[in-house]
């Protein structure tokens, strides 16, 4: 795959640039019609220009996207609808431009006689890799209609939980950034003023008050920096996604962080528990069940034990016994494990996991805001407690000298 930058003019008449990636300058051509575009020019990016593509384009598609392209293709298939003439129909019905563009090219690629999931797979930093994997596994079956409407319904609930965590969060942000623009408009604009005139009537400032002062002075002449802390953040974190073992240490980190770790271990099991639930409903093996979860469950850390149990199952170990090896697994699901696995019903006690870890992540999500708000009252009030004690330090001092005269 490589980047092309282009210039275009959109359905509105305005001349727009970008840059996107495909296999070669002909499905890049194609790509960018499907998005609505008028075709101006279109050249290979610089080696610069695809760098930053790779750190900062965002290529994997809207998950709202995705079921909507799987619960349609689904629906077709089942119908007995050829599938080129149902990649032609969604690209009709399909309103998002940027799956418009994959989409004319995943059917360029199967009316030249390449497999779906060869076709998708070759998209896959687009698309989940759920879907990569189970569009392959309902190929191999013949049930690729059930396969894409599995993938939905587990990428639908996962939408609903996404959606149920950002409506929490939003009135802990709102805390923080009001909290954080206060405390900045305190530091920045309140104190030097303050400080300039306790120096004017010769108060002596202590040691704490010097170092507010200090710190007052340096965000009032270098606001600026402070603007691009986010900015730098963003940008390493991204850079050090690039590299595996980076990775694995950031992922570990969140299941570290309070609070933080008990959305994204909760998630993480709940995700586990579900794919595992849908890949052996598929009738997929469960040491070949558990390379494919441990390829798509996007954190490192879980990869790795999900990998070290497929190996030990390989090599004769129950699942109860493989899982509990790995110290990622709690005793909860290492235990409904055992028992599917003694009484085959692997596929109805995964389901039972899958729901009660995604139960304990809504919960937690409704009480997410609750739980952060005592941490960010707690952190601001320290910060103002220390300034205002650095305040009344000199104070003292001024109510002192007047006591004596």
């Amino acid at each position: 795959m490589s980047w092309f930058s282009y210039k275009a003019i959109n359905p509105d008449g305005a001349v727009v640039r970008g840059v996107t990636e495909a296999e070669d300058l002909t499905a890049a051509f194609g790509e960018i019609s499907a998005k609505g575009l008028s075709i101006l020019d279109v050249r290979r990016a610089t080696a610069a220009v695809g760098f930053l593509g790779r750190v900062f384009v965002k290529r994997t598609l809207k998950r709202k996207d995705v079921i909507e392209f799987a619960v349609n293709l689904s629906v077709m298939l089942k119908a007995g609808i050829p599938i080129v003439t149902a990649f032609e129909d969604l690209l009709y019905t399909i309103e998002s431009r940027n799956l418009k563009g994959i989409l004319a090219d995943l059917k360029i690629k199967i009316e030249s006689g390449t497999r779906l999931s060869d076709a998708i797979e070759s998209r896959k930093e687009e698309f989940p890799l759920i879907l990569v994997r189970l569009v392959r596994v309902g190929e191999e079956t013949g049930r690729l209609d059930k396969s894409l409407a599995e993938v939905a319904g587990h990428l639908q609930k996962m939408e609903e939980l996404t959606k149920s965590i950002k409506r929490a969060l939003i009135y802990p942000a709102f805390a923080v950034v009001a909290a954080l623009g206060s405390l900045i408009f305190w530091v920045a604009y309140v104190l030097p003023r303050l400080m300039d005139a306790m120096k004017g009537i010769g108060i002596k400032l202590p040691f704490l008050t010097r170092v507010i002062m200090h710190v007052s002075d340096f965000i009032g002449g270098y606001w600026y920096f402070i603007l691009l802390i986010p900015a730098a953040v963003i940008a390493v974190g991204a850079i050090m996604k690039q590299n595996d073992n980076s990775r694995y240490y950031m992922d570990m980190l969140k299941m570290k962080l309070p609070v933080v770790k008990l959305v994204v271990y909760n998630k993480l099991l709940a995700l586990f528990s579900e794919q595992m639930r849908i890949l052996i409903m598929a009738g997929i093996p469960i040491d070949r069940s558990l390379g494919i979860v441990a390829d798509v469950m996007g954190n490192e850390v879980f990869k790795v034990a999900a990998l070290k149990a497929k190996e030990s199952i390989s090599e004769g170990n129950s699942i109860a016994d493989s899982l509990k090896a790995q110290k990622e697994f709690p005793q909860l699901l290492i235990r409904m494990a055992g028992i599917g696995e003694t009484s085959g019903s692997l596929e109805t006690q995964f389901g039972f996991l899958s729901d009660y870890y995604l139960k304990k992540l809504d919960d937690i999500s409704q009480k997410l805001g609750k739980m952060i708000e005592p941490i960010v009252i707690g952190v601001v009030g320290v910060f103002f407690a220390i300034i205002i004690i650095g305040l009344l330090g000199p104070i003292y001092d001024l109510i002192s000298r007047f006591g004596k005269m």
